[in-house]
Parts: structure tokens; C-alpha cells; sequence
């Protein structure tokens, strides 16, 4: 079915093949990514647009010794095909199978484990210079960046940086007018112009050239003269910015047509100095569903699934936490005039479109700018208003310092949403949401919130919009059970008693309590009475919650979903250390002291010990234990 794809040993061998053979190349990956598609969710969109970036870079250069990081990494499809990893594509984004991202540990030609936007320049700077004070200096380097990640302050940062050291290093800008959803802000316009002026090369123009050897005759017309020359030069650069900060510019060239990208690439590779070839693409190119609406197709569910109608069994309990946030952020627009949402690129994944439709002028997509977006919702939190930042666990982390020093240092009243908290199943360890309670709760005015189930999220909102301070609302990218009961309000530092025990309780924080309850049901069954609490706050933790369950129950089982190390089970240890009990009936389940592997997400649950199964057998052995104590 794929007999070329099938027969490629290497990508070096993409060297020796034909226009006509790399274009039935292109072909035939197609093929694979759509049939992928047929069984699993996947990045879809993008990966189609850069089939033939992928295969003219691997037909022009020799990446068995030569540097290539492609940024964010979603788009790799393409590149592990040709790589060696055919035979075992079909296993993409299962556990044990092939990563979604680049993964060193698979294949040699996988450089860094690439999952978040913008870095590619500044590692790839990096390389480049360890090369050469090795004396390794004909590696040649090639970065790929999309032009959704392209505004990323840290890929201004590394040009600033390499325009002035005057490396030699490759950026490939695949520019497709899209990150996941259309791009934003001012570079995405400048973009839009130069992909609408005639092509230019750079310092290689002729014209240029003519206009260097005008001589300069003196003040004040030497000024004259230069002022002219820069403006008609200004006029025939089409990459004037890049210019200006040390690269030479080539560009806008067809990226879906390989003769002319091996033309341009094979042009680029000995020019000494900092290099940008712009490369325009179009994300869905070649399935034309995915090409009229790239956003629905960037991580489609798979085709098979499509067009599944809607019944009447579908209960919102089936609706995912994040939809339940977004309803919740809608809501309270409606009523607060003062609320505001800011976004870094993600409207669709956060489910904002409505919020963004009803609210147009108070909702901000900062493009992929965390840190930016966080130092902006802290100086509309100083004007008065009450920002919500809605930004991925992940991703929040990029703005630490604007965390620290813009809002919390400030004590600005900045409410954090953060979907895709701990484990993002199939993404894998760039994307699972594992860290951000070690990073929040450390600092002073931060409260730290995770809702139980889809009841807890419109009330933590609310109560979090009412704080002057900043608040942070967790919850993860899985469906949110209703747990039946009658719901206690939102008062800080106060948990939640779902049911009482005297053998044993489970303090839940977070999306585990369903679990936590059918453990305790399954126990029951045994002849012990588990108690549940959904903890709700894990800052300020609910200390006298924790007095209660060290004296009352015969052990306290700790859940969460993220890691252990600085998490809510290290704020019961606090809490019950600073009052003196004695907390060798304590045990503590979350995310060990490692990076966890992709795979579906009940699988991982299950494996950590996280599921109802597992939290049942901990509290059997923690009873064996308390009773030989």
C-alpha cells in the first residue's frame, strides 16, 4: 500500500530519490496520517501541512549529523515516518507505543523532547555553539517554528541573541496563518503583508548591492543620500524586521512544493550567518476537510466517531470539567461587568468560543505569550477589574515569575483556570498537568482550589471572583461526574464531608472523588466504614479537617492528581506535623517522583494506583498496617 514509505531504511535515503518519487512520498504519508486517524485521536492539521517541508529538509540535508529541532513538536508526524518509525506508527499516542511529540528515546534524530511553543530557537542557538567550541563546526542547524509560536517572547529573546553572535543556524518559518485557532496581534499581520509581496532574497538582491555602493559624500548630504537609500531599500525589503535584527530573509516560498523548497534550502545551506526562509503552508493541506476547518481537525476525535448523533442519554455528567468552566466564566460575565478573560492562544481548548463571541471586549487571546498574559491580567487586576486567566497547567508554568512577581508579590485579585491539570492521557510528560500545586502553593496570598466533581466549579468561580487576592482553580481534561448529595457552600479553607468513617478516610483534592467513593463502597462491602472528604482547598488547607480525621479514623489516605513531591498529601503532612499528630497512619497517593509516559488515561490512573481499585487496596494495607502498630 506504501511502497516507498514502507521501504525506506533511512531518511538519508530520501537524498537519492526523484521529484516524482518524494512527490508519491508525500502521497503516501498522507495515506498514514489520515488512516491514523481512522482509529485514534491525533494532531491531524498540522502534520498534514508540513509533509513536504518535512521530506525537502530530510532530502537536502543529512540529519544523521546535522541539528534539527522542530518547535513545539505536534507536527513530527511526518518526520518519524520517515525516520524509521513506519512500521510502528499505528501505535502513535498508545501507551508504550510512539510519542505524539519528538522523543530522544525513540529515535536519534529526536533532539529534544519538544511539547511546548518557542524554545526551538534558543536550543537549537545552543547546540550550535557547543558545536563549534568542539570544533564541530560543519553540523549545520535547522530550527522549524510555526508562526502561532513565532511571537513567544523567548523566540525574540534567542534572535536577539543570535543576530548579534552571528551564528550560522537556519530558522524555518512555516507560516500557515494559524496556531491552533487563527493568530493574533501584530506579527501575525506583518506576516500577512510579507506573504503578499513579491518574493525577495534578502541581501542577495541585486538592487540592494547597487544601492550599497552609493558613496557617501558628507553632512549634510551624505544624511540625504542615506535617508533615500534606506527607504528604497526599505521598499524592497520584505523582511525588513528580520533584517534589522541580524538575519538575512528569504522569502515568502511555496511550502507544499518540493522542487522549489530543495531549491531555496540547498541556496540557504553554506550562507554564513543567521538565516530566516519563509515558508508558506496550509495546515490540512491535502484532506479537505481538515484544510476548510484546521482548528475542529488540529487534535480531531477519530473519524469513525464524527458523526455520532446526539441522544438523549447524553447527561452533562458526560460533559467534560471544561465545559463546566467555560459555562461558569460565561455566566459570571453576564452578571460582572468587571470580569475579563485572558487566553495565550487557546480559545478552543479552554471552550471559550462563546465567551469570546458574547464578550468581544473583554476577552484577550494574547497568542502564545503565558508570561505576557499574566503581567497584562495583573495590571487590569490593578485598574479594578477582576481578570481570568485561563491557561493549561502546563503552560502557566512559563509565566512562574510573572506568577510571583506581578500578581501574588502584588496581591492582585488575578483568578488562574487551569484546564489539562494532571494527566493529559495520550499528550504525554510535556503536557501532563502535574506541577502546578508545587508551584502555587509556595507562594504567599495564593489560594490554591480543585473542585471534586462539575457541582463544585460554578461556586469556585464565583467564591474566587470575590477574593482580593489571587485565587487558582484546577481541574482536569476528563468528563466530571455529579456527585449526588447536598452540596456544602465554598467558604475558604473549608472542605467537604461526603460520608464519615471510623476505620479509615480518604481526603480527596480534586477529580478523584467519584473514585474515593466507590473505594469507599467497595470496602463497605468488607465490613469498613471509609470516610470521603473533598477537600476542595489545598491553600489554605483545612486544618482543622485534618485534626479531626488523625484523631477519629484509624488511618488518612491522602488523593490527588499531581505530583506528590510539594502537593496537597505534603500539605496534610504540614498541617499535622505542625499540630503534633502522629502521622504514621498517613499515606499519600499521587504522581511519584517521575516523568509519566503517554498512554489512556484510565491506563495511567490505574498503574499510579489511582483508580478505585487502587485506592481501595491502600486502604487495606494501610489498615493491616495500623492494626500491627
Amino acid at each position: 500500500m506504501h511502497p516507498l514509505l514502507s521501504k525506506l531504511e533511512t531518511a538519508h535515503d530520501l537524498h537519492d530519490m526523484t521529484l516524482d518519487e518524494l512527490d508519491q512520498l508525500a502521497s503516501e504519508v498522507r495515506d498514514v496520517l489520515c488512516n491514523l486517524l481512522t482509529t485514534r485521536t491525533a494532531h491531524f492539521a498540522s502534520n498534514l501541512g508540513v509533509v513536504e517541508l518535512c521530506l525537502a529538509l530530510h532530502s537536502v540535508f543529512d540529519f544523521r549529523r546535522d541539528r534539527l529541532i522542530w518547535d513545539t513538536g505536534h507536527q513530527i508526524y511526518p518526520h518519524k515516518l520517515v525516520t524509521g518509525r513506519y512500521r510502528q506508527f499505528s501505535s502513535m499516542r498508545t501507551k508504550g507505543g510512539l510519542m505524539g511529540y519528538p522523543n530522544p528515546n525513540e529515535s536519534d534524530f529526536d533532539l529534544f523532547m519538544t511539547g511546548h511553543a518557542g524554545s526551538s530557537v534558543s536550543t537549537m542557538l545552543g547546540l550550535k555553539t557547543g558545536d563549534d567550541l568542539q570544533q564541530d563546526s560543519g553540523r549545520r542547524a535547522v530550527a522549524v517554528i510555526g508562526d502561532g509560536a513565532f511571537p513567544s517572547g523567548i523566540v525574540f529573546e534567542a534572535m536577539n541573541n543570535l543576530g548579534g553572535m552571528k551564528k550560522n543556524l537556519l530558522m524555518v518559518l512555516n507560516d500557515n496563518k494559524m496556531s491552533i485557532c487563527p493568530r493574533v496581534g501584530g506579527i501575525a499581520s506583518y506576516l500577512d503583508r510579507l506573504r503578499t509581496t513579491p518574493f525577495y532574497t534578502g541581501l542577495k538582491s541585486e538592487a540592494v548591492k547597487v544601492l550599497n555602493q552609493v558613496p557617501l559624500l558628507g553632512d549634510p548630504v551624505e544624511r540625504l543620500l542615506s535617508q533615500i537609500k534606506e527607504g528604497i531599500k526599505a521598499g524592497l525589503h520584505g523582511g525588513m524586521l528580520f533584517e534589522e535584527l541580524g538575519f538575512r530573509y528569504i522569502g515568502p516560498i511555496d511550502g507544499h512544493n518540493i522542487r522549489l523548497l530543495r531549491k531555496y534550502l540547498r541556496m540557504v545551506q553554506d550562507l554564513s550567518g543567521p538565516v530566516l526562509l519563509h515558508v508558506v503552508t496550509e495546515k490540512g493541506h491535502g484532506f479537505e476537510p481538515a484544510r476548510e476547518d484546521p482548528v475542529f481537525f488540529h487534535t480531531p476525535p477519530a473519524l469513525q466517531s464524527l458523526h455520532k448523533t446526539p441522544t438523549d442519554s447524553d447527561k452533562p455528567a458526560d460533559k467534560p470539567f471544561t465545559h463546566f468552566a467555560s459555562s461558569a466564566i460565561h455566566e459570571v460575565m453576564s452578571r460582572d461587568q468587571r470580569v475579563t478573560v485572558i487566553t495565550a492562544a487557546m480559545c478552543q481548548g479552554n471552550k471559550l468560543e462563546k465567551v469570546r463571541d458574547d464578550f468581544a471586549d473583554r476577552f484577550f487571546d494574547t497568542g502564545i505569550c503565558e508570561a505576557h498574559g499574566i503581567a497584562f491580567a495583573a495590571g487590569q487586576a490593578k485598574t479594578g477589574l477582576r481578570p481570568i486567566a485561563a491557561i493549561y497547567s502546563t503552560f502557566l508554568q512559563r509565566a512562574y515569575d510573572q506568577i510571583f512577581q506581578e500578581v501574588a508579590l502584588q496581591n492582585l485579585p488575578v483568578v488562574f483556570m487551569l484546564d489539562r491539570a494532571g494527566l493529559t492521557a495520550p499528550d504525554g510528560p510535556t503536557h501532563h498537568g502535574l506541577f502546578d500545586l508545587g508551584y502555587l502553593r509556595v507562594f504567599p496570598n495564593m489560594v490554591v482550589m480543585a473542585p471534586g466533581d462539575a457541582l463544585d466549579l460554578q461556586p469556585m468561580v464565583t467564591f474566587a471572583l470575590q477574593q482580593e487576592t489571587p485565587c487558582a482553580i484546577r481541574y482536569p481534561k476528563t468528563a466530571a461526574p455529579s456527585v449526588a448529595r447536598r452540596i456544602a457552600p465554598v467558604e475558604l479553607g473549608r472542605s467537604e464531608v461526603i460520608r464519615w468513617g471510623s476505620d479509615g478516610v480518604l481526603l480527596c483534592f480534586g477529580s478523584q472523588l467519584q473514585e474515593c467513593i466507590r473505594a469507599a463502597e467497595d470496602l463497605q462491602q468488607e465490613g469498613l466504614e471509609i470516610g470521603v472528604v473533598n477537600a476542595r482547598f489545598v491553600k489554605p488547607i483545612d486544618h482543622d479537617m485534618v485534626k479531626r480525621a488523625f484523631t477519629e479514623c484509624g488511618f488518612v489516605v491522602t488523593v490527588e492528581e499531581a505530583a506528590l513531591m510539594g502537593g496537597f498529601g505534603s500539605a496534610v503532612l504540614e498541617s499535622a506535623s505542625n499540630s503534633g499528630l502522629n502521622t504514621v497512619q498517613l499515606r499519600r497517593l499521587g504522581i511519584p517522583d517521575r516523568y509519566i509516559e503517554h498512554g489512556d488515561r484510565s491506563e495511567l490512573l490505574s498503574d499510579l494506583g489511582l483508580d478505585a481499585k487502587g485506592i481501595a487496596g491502600a486502604c487495606r494495607s494501610m489498615l493491616e498496617r495500623v492494626n500491627i502498630s
